[in-house]
């Protein structure tokens, strides 16, 4: 069986994953058929990329997204789109609209999730001499 799944990669405690499509036995960072995305998390908000085209032609063949995959599908609206493909909508409209939603959804990539900062614990002022 083929399945639709998270791939990680970055160093550690900074993950991030490719989205893969591989054989249910394969390790998980292990061999894979085809990248068909990126997500990570780490960003403010989530950064999604997906090669849409790449994802029906595999959710068409029968490939099954794993649970993980399926919320980044339906957060990225590729799920919804791909039903409207299957009732017999355009190809070719469904990916313009998938590169729309993309541009508005990834506004800035580089954007990271930061930590709230610490304050700086008041310190003692020493006297002035005059």
């Amino acid at each position: 069986m083929v399945r639709i799944r998270l791939r990680k990669i970055g160093a550690k405690a900074q993950p991030s994953f490719r989205i893969v499509v591989a054989d249910k036995e394969a390790p998980r960072d292990g061999r894979f058929l085809e990248i068909i995305g990126f997500y990570n998390p780490r960003t403010e908000p989530a950064t999604i990329t997906l090669k849409e085209d790449l994802v029906y032609e595999w959710l068409r063949k029968g490939a099954q997204p794993s649970e993980s995959v399926i919320q980044i599908l339906k957060s990225a609206g590729c799920l919804e789109r791909f039903e409207r493909l299957k009732k017999g909508e355009e190809l070719e409209t469904l990916l313009a609209e998938a590169k729309t939603a993309e541009a508005a959804r990834n506004i800035n990539p580089k954007t990271e999730r930061t930590a709230p900062s610490k304050k700086a614990s008041p310190t003692k002022s020493s006297p002035v001499k005059d």
